[in-house]
């Protein structure tokens, strides 16, 4: 399909709905992996620690690997990856039903369905940004909710599934479920858009690119596929090209964030069917609490996603993240001391409802600071930099669960860890705003609302997309201030 702009609409609403099965079958699936911890713990008589690693490399590999899923993506194809992943991923689950061993455990479950899950998680999210514009945070609020109502389906359903068939049937079962991402990818048609391309002629022009690397663009060996808008012909921005937003100062704090918010998020949904566990709750009720984190998950995806899609609050999603994460911060200080099931309800209402709040408006402030061009390679590196935290902090968590006796500690140093993350984005943009008083005083213009980091005729926002007036007045202004 070939589109000036993204439709809004159209073959784009099956694009959320397959993003939406991925979600389900990838993070939903995740967060499941924690009611068969106390299993694994009791067959094979390890601690803590060690036990948590399963859950820990699944996560790192998924995010990890990130960057992997947006190269096929970019360079193969979307509907390949997500088949590929889907594939691999189901092998994963499978192979793990016969393990004997914790290390078993780590390479199949972990290494192996991570992989999978990798290759189509974050394809998947940036499908959805290139399909809408105007009702982006909306429809991302429906493709994430997933993860809200397979955690709800799924975690009963699971906890049944070891009752009944043990926990390698289990897997085995949830092994078959994987493969319906084979089905989601099919569903990820193609779209091309006149921002994501550069007129061929005019990039094999420029005297900087030398000729063999000319001849390769011609052939498309290292660009995306060919895409004809007018009788010459365009090409996508290349390989080297995807990754200048690293640059960007707006990108790098968001980055910063992104680790610290990671890491606070993670031990919760390895430790809350543990942690009830231990207070007395029975294994239905510790179910029950994931179901219900998980359903108020879906509805913090949908009504965040369509609050923050008004014209009131659009203009303020970078607040509206930083306030859903501290929220979850203060719901993880506070977890301590509930120890009933009547008091933990509460908790899995209020996580639950602002975790699917932040999760939605990820993958929407990283479109607004990169734009959509760029989307697949940044969410990439978004997710990437989710691994090493998602990667140590269960681990961690459960070094001073052994170390303490006690759920405290954890719990109160992921609360500290995602209030730090929400702070720092707080600061950041104190911080920049100080920066614009400053250079207004400098320029003496009054019409320059926000400084932006520019990149030759590319002209990117930390909060929200520029109109093409912005962009404008943006060169004038920049090129007048450096020659003062």
């Amino acid at each position: 399909a070939r589109h000036t702009g993204p439709p809004d609409g159209g073959w784009g609403w099956m694009i959320v709905a397959g993003c939406f099965l991925v979600t389900i079958c990838t993070r939903a699936v995740t967060r499941c992996i924690s009611i068969f911890f106390v299993e694994f713990q009791a067959y094979f008589g390890q601690d803590y620690a060690r036990t948590a690693w399963i859950h820990s490399i699944v996560d790192c590999a998924t995010m990890l690997c990130a960057p992997l899923g947006s190269l096929i993506s970019n360079h193969v194809s979307c509907q390949v990856g997500i088949m590929l992943g889907g594939l691999l991923a189901s092998t994963g689950l499978i192979l793990s039903s016969f393990a004997t061993s914790l290390e078993h455990l780590y390479l199949s479950l972990g290494v192996l369905t991570g992989l999978g899950f990798a290759l189509c998680y974050s394809p998947a999210i940036a499908m959805v940004g290139k399909y809408f514009n105007k009702r982006k945070a909306l429809a991302y609020g429906i493709a994430m909710s997933g993860s809200g109502i397979g955690t709800f389906i799924l975690a009963p359903v699971v906890q049944l599934l070891i009752e009944q068939f043990s926990w390698r049937g289990a897997l085995l079962i949830l092994g078959g479920f994987v493969l319906n991402l084979c089905v989601c990818g099919a569903l990820m048609r193609p779209i091309s858009l006149k921002e994501d391309c550069k007129a061929a002629p005019e990039f094999l022009e420029q005297d900087y690119v030398p000729e063999t690397e000319k001849q390769d663009l011609k052939r498309m060996s290292i660009c995306s596929p060919l895409i004809k808008l007018w009788p010459h012909e365009r090409l996508c921005y290349c390989s080297w090209k995807e990754y200048d937003f690293l640059l960007m100062p707006g990108f790098m704090v968001l980055a910063v964030s992104v680790l610290f918010m990671a890491y606070g998020c993670s031990p919760l949904f390895v430790y809350l069917v543990p942690y009830a566990l231990s207070v007395g709750v029975s294994h239905h009720q510790a179910a029950f609490l994931m179901s219900i984190l998980g359903v108020i998950d879906i509805i913090g995806n949908i009504t965040f996603g369509w609050l923050t899609d008004r014209r009131c609050l659009k203009k303020h999603r970078y607040f509206c993240y930083l306030f859903a994460v501290g929220m979850d911060g203060l719901c993880c200080l506070f977890l301590p001391v509930l120890q009933s099931f009547p008091l933990l309800v509460p908790f899995s209402f209020t996580f639950g409802y602002f975790d699917g709040a932040y999760v939605t408006l990820i993958p929407v402030m990283t479109a607004d600071v990169v734009g959509t061009s760029l989307l697949s390679s940044a969410l990439g590196i978004v997710y990437f930099l989710h691994a090493i935290p998602y990667l140590v902090s269960p681990p961690v968590a459960g070094w001073l669960v052994d170390t303490t006796g006690s759920y405290t500690a954890s719990f109160l140093l992921c609360g500290f860890s995602m209030i730090f993350s929400s702070a720092l984005l707080c600061f950041a943009r104190l911080a920049k705003k100080i920066k614009i008083t400053y250079l207004r005083s400098l320029t003496g213009n009054t019409a320059l609302k926000q400084h932006i980091w520019t990149n030759g005729a590319i002209a990117y926002s930390v909060t929200a997309e520029l109109d093409q007036k912005d962009v404008e007045f943006l060169a004038v202004d920049t090129n007048s201030f450096s020659n003062r």
